[in-house]
C-alpha cells in the first residue's frame, strides 16, 4: 500500500480541509497535556511500587544495611536496560530537550517516550539520590515531538509542542500550572507569544486534571505560609538570597567536576562500579539522601527533624541541637555529591528535586543560626521554603520558576515579595560563578545553546558544513602562470585555492591578483603561482559555530573565508550565502 492510501495520509488531507491550523494545534496541546499528565502519573506510581516491595520485604531492623545495596542494584538494572533493551542512550531530560531543539529541529527519538520512565523508576525506586521532573518532562517531549513529527509540523509548531509537553509535566509532577507555563518560557525557552500562550494554558490546565484525577489534589509540599513580610526581616532575606546563591554555585562546580570525572571513565562497568559503591556508602551513611527526598523535604518543612536520624547509625545523637546543625551542613555538601555520582554511575533522573533538597535544608540552616544565636528572629519554616526559591534561581537560572514554584503550591502570594528578593539575589550572586545552569553548561560550551536572543537562536541552529561552497577551482602551488590561465579560462570563480598534492591548503589568489599578468604570455612559465600567492589571515573551519563564522565576517569585511579542516583545504563559505540561510531559518524560527 502506497503512502497516499494510508489512513494517516487520508486523516491529513482531510484535515487540512476540514481543520483550522490553530484549531488543530489546539487539539494537540488537548493530547500532549494528557500525555504529559500519564507520564508523571506512571512515574510516580512506579516508584512508589518500588518502594513499596523493598519496605514490604525488607524486615525494618535490617533495612539501614539493605540501603548500602539498593542503589548498586537499581543502578545496574538502570544500565542493564539502556544497554540490552533501549540500545541507545538515554539522556538527562531538560538538557536533551533543549538540544533537540538547537540541534535536531525539535526531534527526539521515539525510544524517550517510554525509556525515561523505566530507566528513572529504577534509579530513583532503588535509592538514586536523583529527581522524577526531568525524565517527566523528557518523556513528555518526546510525546509531543513524535506527534508534531507525524502530522508533519513546521518548526515552529514542534518547537511549541516541545513547550507545551514541558509544561505538562511540570504541571503534572507540582499539580501548578502556572509555574508549568512559566518554566517553558524561562528553561525551555518558549516565546510566550498570542501563538504560543493558548496551547501552554491548554497543556498545562489538562495535565493538571490528568494528575488530579489519578494522583489526586494534594500539592507536593502541603505547607502554607503562617507568617507575614515584616521590613525587619528585609536584611536577612537579601542575606539568605547571597547564601543560596553560593551554595547554588558550589552544587554547579561540584556536578560539573564529578560529571568530568565520570567522563574521563572508558568503561561504563566501571563507572557503575565505583559509582555504585560511592553511592551505595553515601546513602548507608546518611539514609535522608536516599531516592527523591520529599519525604525529608516536608518534614523539615513541618520543623520534624526527627527524619536526620531515622534508620540512621547517629540515632543516639538524636534531640541534640548541635546534631542537627552539623547533619544539615553534611547534607547539604553531600547531597550534590549523591545526585552527581548516580547520573556518573548510569542512573537516569532529574536534577529539579536535589536542588529543592538542598534549598530546604539551606534555609533550615540559616534561621536555625539565626534563632540559636539569638541574632534575628525569623520564622525557620517560612525561611526553608523561601530558600526553595532561591535553590531553583540559582542553579537552574530560573528564578521566575522558583518564585512561582513555592507561591503557587503554598499559596502564599502574600510573601511574593520575599520570594522575589531571595530569587533575584540568588539569581545575581551565582552568575558571577557560574555563567551557565547545569542544564546549559556542555550546550553553552559546544556553542549550541538555544536562548531566547533569536539572533543567537538561529545561529546556533546554522551548520558551517551545510553552507560550504566547493565549486571554487583549486590550483596546485607549483602550477605555472600559464596553468593558472588554463583554471581560470573554465572557472566562474574570481577566488583559487592553491593547494599540495594532498590538498592541503597553501594559500589561495584572487582575479585581481593576476589580472595584469594574464595578458602577458611571456609570463606563463617564467612566473609560478607560489610566488603569487598568500595565506589568507582569517579562515574557518567546518567545525566552528555560526556565531565564530558571524563574527569573522564582522572582523574582517571580507564576502568568502576559506574552510580549512586540520590543514586541508574544503571549500569556502561567503557572506551572502550566510545571510540568505540566515534569513530563511529567521522565517523558519519565527512565529510571526
Amino acid at each position: 500500500m502506497s503512502y497516499l492510501n494510508t489512513p494517516l495520509a487520508r486523516f491529513h488531507k482531510w484535515r487540512l480541509t476540514h481543520i483550522k491550523p490553530g484549531t488543530f494545534i489546539i487539539m494537540l496541546s488537548i493530547v500532549v497535556g494528557i500525555g504529559g499528565g500519564f507520564s508523571a502519573v506512571i512515574i510516580k506510581n512506579s516508584v512508589w511500587f518500588i518502594d513499596g516491595l523493598l519496605d514490604n520485604f525488607i524486615p525494618e531492623k535490617i533495612h539501614t544495611y539493605f540501603n548500602f545495596i539498593f542503589p548498586i542494584f537499581g543502578l545496574s538494572l538502570t544500565v542493564l536496560v539502556i544497554k540490552y533493551v533501549v540500545k541507545r542512550p538515554v539522556r538527562h531530560g531538560i538538557p536533551n530537550v533543549l538540544y533537540s531543539l538547537s540541534q535536531r529541529n525539535g526531534k527526539i527519538r521515539r525510544h524517550n517516550m517510554f525509556s525515561s520512565i523505566i530507566t528513572s523508576s529504577l534509579t530513583v525506586g532503588f535509592g538514586g539520590s536523583v529527581g522524577l521532573e526531568g525524565p517527566t518532562v523528557a518523556t513528555g517531549a518526546a510525546i509531543g515531538s513524535n506527534l508534531a513529527i507525524l502530522f508533519h509540523l513546521e518548526y515552529k509548531q514542534i518547537m511549541l509542542m516541545l513547550g507545551c509537553a514541558s509544561a505538562a509535566a511540570m504541571a503534572a509532577i507540582f499539580k501548578a500550572p502556572i509555574t508549568a507555563i512559566v518554566f517553558a518560557v524561562e528553561v525551555i525557552m518558549i516565546d510566550l507569544t498570542s501563538f504560543s500562550l493558548i496551547p501552554l494554558l491548554v497543556s498545562s490546565i489538562t495535565a493538571v486534571i490528568t494528575s488530579y484525577f489519578f494522583l489526586g489534589q494534594d500539592v507536593l509540599y502541603p505547607f502554607k505560609f503562617q507568617a507575614t513580610f515584616t521590613h525587619g526581616d528585609l536584611p536577612w532575606y537579601i542575606l539568605l538570597g547571597v547564601v543560596t546563591g553560593l551554595v547554588s554555585a558550589y552544587f554547579s562546580k561540584i556536578y560539573r567536576l564529578i560529571s568530568k570525572w565520570f567522563d574521563g571513565m572508558s568503561s561504563e562497568w566501571k563507572r557503575l562500579l565505583i559509582g555504585g559503591v560511592l553511592l551505595g556508602v553515601i546513602v548507608f551513611l546518611f539514609p535522608p539522601l536516599f531516592g527523591e527526598g520529599y519525604n525529608p523535604i516536608n518534614s523539615c518543612l513541618q520543623g520534624h527533624m526527627g527524619y536526620l536520624y531515622d534508620n540512621s547509625l547517629f540515632d543516639f545523637m538524636r534531640g541534640n541541637i548541635y546534631s542537627v546543625f552539623v547533619f544539615i551542613i553534611l547534607l547539604i555538601l553531600v547531597k550534590i555529591f549523591a545526585t552527581s555520582i548516580t547520573f556518573g554511575a548510569g542512573g537516569v533522573g532529574g536534577i529539579f528535586a536535589p536542588t529543592l533538597f538542598m534549598g530546604v535544608h539551606t534555609g533550615m540552616l540559616f534561621a536555625l543560626f539565626l534563632n540559636t544565636t539569638g541574632i534575628h528572629v525569623v520564622n525557620e519554616n517560612t525561611f526553608a521554603l523561601i530558600a526553595m526559591a532561591g535553590l531553583i534561581a540559582g542553579v537552574l537560572h530560573a528564578p521566575l520558576t522558583g518564585i512561582f514554584l513555592i507561591a503557587e503550591l503554598t499559596g502564599g502570594y502574600k510573601m511574593f515579595v520575599p520570594l522575589m528578593i531571595v530569587a533575584s539575589v540568588s539569581y545575581l550572586t551565582v552568575r558571577l560563578f557560574v555563567k551557565n545552569s547545569v542544564y546549559t553548561y556542555q550546550l553553552a560550551q559546544r556553542k549550541e545553546l538555544f536562548t531566547h536572543d533569536k539572533n543567537k537562536a538561529v545561529l546556533s541552529m546554522m551548520k558551517v558544513n551545510k553552507l560550504i561552497e566547493t565549486d571554487f577551482k583549486p590550483v596546485n602551488a607549483d602550477a605555472s602562470l600559464g596553468d593558472l590561465v588554463k583554471i581560470i579560462e573554465v572557472s566562474h570563480r574570481n577566488i583559487f585555492p592553491v593547494v599540495d598534492n594532498e590538498n592541503h591548503m597553501r594559500g589561495m589568489l584572487k582575479m585581481d591578483d593576476v589580472r595584469h599578468l594574464i595578458f602577458r604570455p611571456d609570463k606563463y612559465e617564467k612566473v609560478k603561482v607560489k610566488d603569487l600567492m598568500y595565506m589568507p589571515e582569517f579562515y574557518v573551519s567546518s567545525n566552528d559555530s555560526m556565531q565564530e563564522v558571524a563574527d569573522k565576517f564582522h572582523s574582517c569585511g571580507r564576502y568568502n573565508l576559506a574552510v580549512i579542516d586540520e590543514g586541508k583545504y574544503v571549500g569556502f563559505i561567503s557572506r551572502a550565502r550566510v545571510f540568505s540561510a540566515y534569513q530563511k531559518m529567521l522565517r523558519h524560527f519565527s512565529h510571526d
